[in-house]
């Protein structure tokens, strides 16, 4: 069997390295990862997750304040620098809804973490787990992860976040005071969980408004849609509306949109077939008439278009996007330019 190499996004790189302690040099370890020290920074492109953990070793041992290192990167994220990750995360109602969707659409940042909710006594744990060997850059990456979780947290949420705890699976590099001063809640060393844990009241509280132009496009878009229907109240014109409406939090159940139109699922399922259509079929088309949207009218990154359209994987939207449209969602964005 062969095993695929894991990653991680070359962004936490240039975020290292632009966290580093004046004086110290980082050019050499930037170049040695096969990266342009002076940039551009490109989220989607990824260095081996072992490489990146050497890396970060190599400059906190420089860095005279190497101890609070990750804690400053964490600290300088915003979601806008996560591409689509960053969209997922602040265009969700709640933090359970940035946590969900962090699940599906963590990979985006490598293939080497992963993100999961654990429900909890009020709350829940999100936890982290990354692949690795426990190097001593593994542990500094995943200090960097919970730091940087935490700063989004606060940037999205209206609750004025903080967790109620942060946990760490390796033991204190320092004084455990640093870390708590930090995160502003009791920070667990050797706890068998990188995590952090979230009080009920923080992670239902809603998000700010993150990003109006997506709220905008949808608007518009379901506003078109709506238009539509002034000619044509079919039911699959009403069930391809509110697809749309929810395809960022993923591909809509079957009961889930029947619940939206205030009709039973089995009833739905029975008059889209009495009328020549499957639910899945009517998915389809709103996906489509989506992602073609986006690719025509905004610069949306392919990624997040991906996203925006409920896939988990930019490779799955483009083979779903050349079935539909007889060519790569690129190909159809050069060519509506050109029109």
């Amino acid at each position: 069997m062969i095993r695929r190499m894991s990653a991680i996004t070359s962004l936490y790189v240039y975020k290292v390295v632009d966290q580093a302690s004046p004086g110290v040099q980082t050019r050499d370890l930037v170049e040695g990862l096969g990266l342009p020290p002076d940039g551009p920074i490109d989220p989607g492109r990824l260095v081996a997750s072992a490489d990146y953990y050497d890396f970060f070793a190599a400059l906190a041992d420089r860095d005279p304040n190497g101890l609070t290192l990750p804690l400053r990167i964490g600290a300088s994220m915003r979601c806008d620098e996560y591409g689509a990750f960053g969209l997922a995360w602040k265009s969700a109602p709640n933090l359970r809804g940035s946590f969900v969707r962090s699940e599906r659409y963590g990979h985006v940042l490598g293939s080497a973490e992963t993100y999961s909710l654990e429900v909890a006594d009020d709350g829940l744990f999100f936890n982290l787990e990354k692949a690795g060997d426990g190097r001593p850059g593994m542990l500094l990456s995943n200090e960097a992860s919970m730091a940087a979780v935490d700063r989004i947290s606060r940037e999205v949420s209206t609750s004025g976040f903080s967790p109620r705890a942060v946990h760490f699976k390796h033991a204190p590099r320092g004084d455990p005071s640093v870390y708590e001063a930090h995160f502003g809640c009791p920070v667990h060393f050797e706890s068998g969980r990188d995590a952090l844990r979230v009080s009920a009241e923080r992670i239902d509280a809603p998000n700010r408004l993150g990003d109006e132009t997506i709220v905008r496009f949808f608007d518009q878009h379901l506003e078109r849609e709506l238009a539509s229907l002034i000619c044509d109240r079919g039911l699959e014109q009403q069930v391809r509306r509110a697809v749309a409406s929810v395809l960022s939090e993923g591909v809509p159940t079957l009961s889930l949109i029947a619940g939206e139109l205030g009709i039973g699922a089995r009833t739905l399922q029975r008059r889209l077939s009495d009328n020549g259509h499957s639910f899945q079929g009517v998915v389809d088309l709103a996906r489509r008439d989506l992602a073609q949207r986006l690719l025509r009218e905004t610069d949306y990154s392919l990624a997040e278009v991906a996203f925006l359209t409920g896939f988990a994987e930019q490779s799955g939207f483009t083979r779903a996007f050349k079935r539909w449209a007889g060519q790569t969602p690129r190909s159809y964005r050069l060519a509506a330019e050109k029109d």
